[in-house]
């Protein structure tokens, strides 16, 4: 309900800077800087109304921020509004655990459907866990163990082609220590002499599993990694 209540005052700071609230017209363009600054701040408390999937009554929720700023006689009052604004926060939170929910059971499906057309696949390997990999170079060095530190380059995808995260682009090589990251790199690199470069297959209890990661790895989701193990750090 706390993140709520802010987009609430945010956006009654919002009316206040463009007005005291009465006879407020669509604006087609913005000429100064208290209608840029005040537009942008509407579009940044729009777009969290948004994203808790709730309908809002513009025209109600208009009226109450008049009322509050112009001094006018509400139509609430304020055990009402708490009792409201609880079970509004309530609500907006079943919907995103819902909406969550959906997108995990979709992603695992999704998942599954491509490992198993995957593995049936040349060069495919699968290991017990369910990783699969391909060698697209098989280097001579040694193999690391999982205390071991590495370092690689890596891109990581979606099953789609989505890339979501590559040391490529950052310019420089990861180093990370074998046991610190998710079981799909801990199995797949110690299976990978120094020089190698492998794509792995990982289902989502080797990756990142029902919790996702971040805004760009959904609930269950199945990733692609090529990954070259360039060395074993001392």
């Amino acid at each position: 309900m706390r993140r709520v209540l802010v987009v609430v005052a945010v956006l009654a700071v919002a009316l206040a800077l463009t007005s005291c609230g009465k006879g407020i017209a669509p604006k087609k363009q913005l000429s100064t800087f208290d209608e840029r600054s005040s537009y942008a701040i509407g579009l940044n408390v729009g777009a969290s109304l948004k994203a808790t999937n709730m309908p809002i009554d513009v025209a109600a929720f208009v009226q109450g921020l008049r009322d509050t700023l112009e001094g006018g006689k509400p139509l609430m009052t304020s055990e009402e509004v708490m009792t409201v604004m609880q079970e509004f926060s309530q609500k907006a939170r079943d919907a995103e655990l819902k909406k969550r929910d959906e997108a995990a059971a979709t992603n695992l499906d999704a998942g599954r459907a491509f490992l198993e057309a995957n593995k049936a696949k040349d060069g495919i390997v699968t290991t017990a866990s369910g990783l699969q990999y391909e060698v697209l170079t098989q280097g001579g060095g040694a193999k690391p163990k999982a205390t071991d530190r590495v370092s690689v380059h890596y891109r990581g995808t979606l099953i789609d082609g989505t890339e979501f995260d590559s040391s490529y682009a950052q310019g420089q090589p990861a180093q990370f220590q074998l046991d610190a990251v998710i079981p799909g790199w801990t199995e797949a690199l110690q299976l990978m002499p120094v020089g190698s470069k492998y794509r792995i297959f990982l289902p989502p209890d080797l990756a990142y599993g029902e919790r996702g990661a971040g805004g760009r790895i959904g609930p269950n989701s199945a990733l692609i990694f090529e990954v070259e193990l360039l060395s074993i750090e001392k």
